[in-house]
């Protein structure tokens, strides 16, 4: 044992030594420790390999990008080398953006690798590296430092060093080639497209240029998100034309809080074809919409009283001031609806609305609702006929203020009778910002109020308005069944989140949500005690609905479409994954959600890759994917047991009991083939 002790001192006095080798001295301050590293231990002739600055900062320093910003200095890397050796630049991890204080800057903090590639000759041995590095640290003030750096490498088999993994991690801190078409406006609207850029999955963005004097770095960049893509509206430089495009780095954050970094190419041209219908048609359909409300049964008998009295022989001047109240007030009812959806919406957003139409428990509540309502425009059961009694009684009212009420009640009572066109507002109203919700009720109020405002302007029109008939009911009648498509639409969604078993739920919601209109309906003209039992009975099968809802609410989800392109995915089961590990067969597990932007994006630039499908074919890797969209218990206590909280999360079991690895949430290509022994 005595003999051993001197052949261990002198085994680790040589692994000591291996190491210093691979990392030059370092150059240490208060504010930051740099050296040079190496991600082998050797050269072979010819194989090229990695060095790198690296820089670990104290808290609160940085130091900065290749593109600074505003205000700093990148770092700069002079190397060295032997005859015929050659270098590459400088591979650069995605930056941050840090303000100081007037000024907006990219840069680092914490640790970060700066590395380049060098290639040996092909008769190469040992290598000797000199690097004289540059680089300006901040804080309060700024410190410009310089270093030289010796490393020192010998020649043979190359396998990784101790420092390899740092390389690893610069890796995945690397922006990667953006999957998304991009555009720059001649405004600076940045352009981006891609199905996985959505309300419900961009909760953020943010872009960086790569050359300085592009944009006003410190300006705002208002995100707009629609289905399908996003608007970044930068602010380009004095002087800028993005005639030739705009290139740099792309941060966009999901809603499990994970950034996804890529790099993209803009080119210049026009913005694309909005998936939400150009503004101007929006408001041409809210215009008409306005003047379709005013045949409504609830509301056209309320005008046509005040279109008599105007034909009476009112002057001129107080008409048109009767009708200039009267449009007062529609408009302002119509900015009261707006308001509430406008808020309804922020504390949707709040609460994540985007995710309300991934549970088909929302689905199925907005079904019933649009097949209540196509009930209500049938006739099965009567809504706000006491309002139109309040309205008819108001409109009696001499004065200004009785045309004022009017208008607001007569948006009131129509409410019951909206729905086929206050849908197409309140559709827009979700979609578009808020100051295109407002105007879009505004502009319905306007299609409202259009008819009386004439009928003032010239009485004699009204002798050309229709009269009330059978025919305004038969309208109606006829509307309600835009609703029941509506809703049988929303049946086919449930059936992609919840299968069979989530429609038979809605279907039997449909049955005793029309047994309750129908008793609501047949109660509604009889004796007090009799009108008071039917509205219980509907209560009681509404309360049944809804037990039938939370019944919907645990069903199993059917599992999203794989768009993993060409690789055949199994969903995730705990009872199949422990079936393949016994079985003795290689498994990679991606537990993924529809929401996860950084997830959608792994799987189509990295797990849906050819090599990486030739790969899993080869080695016969069971593919098993789990989908956290709905939140799905059995898939939160496999995350729980790698101690995650969110998705993405990637676990490769090699074959035949192998130790499960856990792979990165930013997933390469490089990183799958490494782990499956094919790169």
């Amino acid at each position: 044992m005595r003999r051993l002790v001197p052949l261990i001192l002198l085994g680790l006095l040589l692994c000591t030594g291996t190491a210093a080798a691979l990392e030059s001295t370092p150059a240490s301050t208060t504010r930051d420790t740099v050296a040079l590293v190496s991600d082998t231990d050797a050269v072979a002739p010819g194989k090229p390999f990695r060095v790198g600055l690296y820089i670990r900062l104290a808290p609160g320093w940085h130091t900065y990008w290749r593109n600074p910003g505003d205000a700093g200095v990148a770092p700069s890397l002079a190397l060295t080398l032997p005859a015929g050796t050659t270098a590459g630049p400088i591979i650069w991890p995605a930056p941050r953006r840090i303000a100081e204080g007037p000024v907006m800057t990219y840069a680092y903090t914490g640790d970060m690798l700066l590395p380049v590639t060098i290639t040996p000759p092909a008769t190469a041995g040992p290598l000797a590296i000199q690097a004289t590095a540059r680089w300006l640290v901040c804080k309060e003030i700024c410190v410009p430092e310089e270093a030289t750096f010796h490393l020192d490498l010998p020649s043979g088999t190359a396998a990784p060093s101790t420092q390899a993994h740092l390389f690893a991690a610069h890796d995945r801190a690397v922006p990667r080639p953006s999957p998304w078409q991009a555009s720059i406006a001649a405004d600076g609207s940045l352009w981006v497209q891609g199905p996985e850029l959505e309300p419900s999955t961009v909760t953020d963005a943010w872009f960086i240029p790569d050359h300085s004097g592009e944009i006003d770095d410190d300006a705002a960049q208002p995100l707009s998100v629609r289905q399908g893509g996003f608007v970044l509206a930068l602010r380009l430089a004095k002087g800028v034309s993005p005639d030739a495009g705009l290139s740099g780095v792309l941060a966009v954050r999901d809603r499990a809080g994970l950034e996804t970094d890529v790099t993209v190419h803009a080119t210049a041209g026009a913005p694309p074809p909005p998936a939400f219908p150009p503004i101007g048609r929006v408001l041409v359909f809210a215009f008409l919409g306005g003047l379709i409300l005013n045949l409504m049964p609830c509301v056209f008998p309320i005008l046509a009283m005040k279109a008599v009295a105007l034909a009476q022989g009112a002057a001129r001047g107080h008409a048109r001031a009767h009708a200039l109240f009267y449009t007062a007030g529609v408009l302002a009812m119509f900015a009261g609806l707006a308001v509430a959806l406008i808020a309804a919406r922020a504390a949707g957003g709040a609460a994540g609305w985007g995710f309300q139409f991934a549970s088909p428990v929302f689905v199925a509540a907005m079904a019933w609702l649009l097949f209540c309502v196509g009930l209500n425009l049938s006739g099965v059961f009567v809504v706000g006929g006491s309002l139109a009694g309040a309205g008819s009684s108001l409109t009696a009212r001499r004065g200004h203020l009785g045309s004022f009420f009017t208008g607001l009640l007569a948006v009131l009572v129509a409410t019951p009778c909206t729905a086929p066109f206050m849908s197409v507002a309140v559709a827009a109203g979700l979609a578009a910002p808020p100051a295109v919700t407002m105007l879009v009720f505004l502009v319905m109020g306007l299609g409202l109020a259009a008819p009386y405002a004439a009928l003032a302007t010239v009485p004699s029109l009204a002798r050309l308005a229709p009269r009330p008939g059978r025919w305004m009911e038969v309208l109606r009648q006829a509307l309600a069944f835009p609703m029941y498509g509506a809703a049988a639409w929303l049946l086919w969604v449930v059936s992609q989140e919840a299968g069979s078993a989530g429609v038979l739920g809605t279907a039997a919601g449909f049955v005793l949500l029309g047994f309750a209109a129908w008793v609501l309906g047949v109660t509604q003209q009889l004796p007090t005690r009799a009108r008071r039992l039917g509205q219980s009975a509907a209560v009681a099968a509404a309360l049944l609905a809804a037990a039938v809802l939370s019944g919907i609410a645990v069903v199993p989800g059917t599992p999203a479409a794989d768009t993993t392109a060409g690789a055949r995915a199994e969903a995730f089961s705990t009872a199949r994954l422990v079936a393949l590990r016994a079985a003795g067969r290689p498994v990679f597990v991606n537990m993924t959600a529809a929401w996860c932007v950084t997830c959608l994006v792994n799987e189509r630039v990295a797990i849906s890759s050819a090599p990486v499908r030739q790969a899993f074919a080869a080695k016969h890797v069971a593919y098993l994917k789990g989908d956290w969209t709905r939140q799905d218990p059995a898939i939160s206590n496999f995350l729980r047991q790698y101690g995650r909280d969110g998705v993405p999360l990637y676990v490769y079991y090699p074959p035949h009991d192998g130790a499960p690895v856990v792979l990165p949430q930013i997933l390469t290509e490089n990183e799958v083939l490494r782990e499956l022994g094919a790169g």
